[in-house]
């Protein structure tokens, strides 16, 4: 499927987010992304694979507080992590990280 019918056959709610997680792709994620402004480095994708594989493993998103202690762990940032967080996503983990890595915009959220 060339990339210009993936992006027609993937749905997005009003706000963007994606109306079946299970449509995303890294090319998705791409996308997404230009849509957010957001320039994707390897620290984004770090993030967005951590919130896929816990959604896979739980079937829900993962809270903002797990992905600032897999920046502070995993990633090496300490305390920094929070802000590196929303430094990657300046308009937030809902409103862009979410979004990007696929998910359904979540009725209620803690955002760290």
């Amino acid at each position: 499927m060339s990339e210009a019918k993936q992006k027609a056959a993937v749905r997005t709610d009003e706000e963007g987010y994606l109306v079946d997680p299970t449509d995303w792709s890294p090319q998705v994620a791409e996308w997404l992304a230009v849509r957010e402004s957001v320039d994707l480095t390897d620290e984004h994708w770090a993030v967005l694979r951590f919130m896929r594989e816990y959604y896979d493993e739980h079937q829900i998103p993962a809270d903002a507080r797990f992905v600032i202690r897999f920046l502070a762990k995993e990633r090496g940032k300490g305390d920094d992590a929070r802000d590196a967080l929303f430094t990657l996503f300046p308009y937030g983990y809902v409103k862009q990280a979410c979004k990007i890595a696929g998910m359904r915009k979540p009725r209620v959220w803690s955002t760290g």
